[in-house]
């Protein structure tokens, strides 16, 4: 047994103590709102965002931050919150402590994965990140799930592999830190776009269409920041994609439903009330593949649905009627090495 920590108690971080608890870990949940952080210690349940599920005897709830001196802690926050947390756990945390992130996402101007981010404000500490298909709602009820856990020093990615590990909840290591990254954070696009075209009424050969030419953009870029091709194939890439486009859990599929039926952006945001990553992503990623010159059709038109004023269905015809393209146009790009770039 470890002593682990895991700061950030909305849906995702109660999911990951319910995980680390079910393995015989000790798990302090800390969160920074004291009145629900009591809610959670005397009714045992996270009735604000993991409502049904009880919270074993294991896992302590808490806002005091000296509670994050761990062997491990999880970094369960928005993506646009990663540097500040960083920033105020810093002096809590233990020597050589290992950081798992679970957000996905990019930082906004600096371009920054998070791991980067996490490694600029906390040097020291070896870094891993957890992706792949994993809704918070499915992992906190015990529900069979794969995921990947990457990191470029492999044996910390078996020790964090080791840790959370159990006959409900299998783990893969890869070190394709930048693939796995990558995958987590564009995927939210697709996804909102998913909700989009289901909000139109859109049927199955569309969202078909729309995921497969978001996964070969996805990579694109992604193997332009120097992932490997076969990590958008896995767990990170298109196991995360499909979820993520399909499951009535996603924040970004409601989102994008309520864009298609033609709710406006701040409206839809109000409603789902929690974080909607898709769309800060969307303005990452299109301005990221202007400066590096990466063809992202769906991202750009995405981002003019979002930014620009311009319709679901004018941005579907945009699509529909670009210029004449071979589907394998990816293969001359990812053959070529010299495609990778620096932000």
């Amino acid at each position: 047994m470890k002593n682990t920590a895991v700061f950030g108690a909305g849906s995702w971080g109660t999911a990951i103590a319910l995980l680390l608890a079910r393995a015989g870990h000790r798990v302090f949940l800390i969160g920074r709102d004291e009145e629900k952080i009591n809610t959670m210690k005397n009714s045992k349940e996270n009735t604000y965002y993991l409502p049904g599920v009880s919270l074993p005897d294991n896992i302590i709830p808490s806002s005091d931050l000296q509670d994050i001196y761990a062997d491990v802690v999880f970094l369960c926050v928005p993506s646009h919150a990663v540097r500040e947390s960083c920033r105020l756990l810093k002096a809590y945390l233990r020597p050589g402590c290992i950081i798992v992130n679970t957000a996905k996402g990019l930082e906004e101007n600096t371009f920054l994965r998070l791991s980067q981010v996490i490694a600029q404000e906390l040097p020291g500490h070896p870094l891993a990140v957890l992706s792949g298909p994993s809704h918070a709602e499915e992992v906190g009820k015990d529900v069979v799930t794969a995921v990947v856990v990457a990191s470029q020093d492999i044996e910390t990615a078996e020790s964090v592999q080791d840790l959370i590990m159990t006959s409900k909840f299998r783990v893969y290591t890869n070190r394709d830190l930048i693939g796995v990254e990558m995958g987590g954070a564009l995927k939210n696009i697709i996804a909102l776009c998913s909700g989009i075209l289901e909000g139109m009424n859109s049927r199955d050969n569309t969202r078909a269409a729309l995921m497969t030419r978001g996964l070969a953009e996805i990579t694109r870029l992604g193997v332009a920041l120097g992932g490997e091709p076969e990590t958008f194939y896995g767990l990170a890439g298109i196991g995360d994609l499909i979820v993520t486009c399909t499951s009535p859990h996603s924040r970004n599929l409601r989102a994008g439903r309520a864009l298609g039926s033609g709710k406006p952006l701040n409206e839809v945001l109000k409603e789902v009330g929690m974080v909607v990553e898709g769309v800060r992503i969307t303005k990452i990623a299109y301005e990221l593949s202007k400066r590096l010159n990466i063809t992202m059709p769906i991202t750009e038109q995405a981002y003019n649905v979002l930014f620009e004023n311009l319709s679901p269905q004018e941005a579907l015809v945009e699509l529909m009627m670009r210029g004449k393209k071979h589907e394998t146009e990816n293969k001359e790009f990812l053959g070529t090495t010299n495609n990778k770039v620096t932000p």
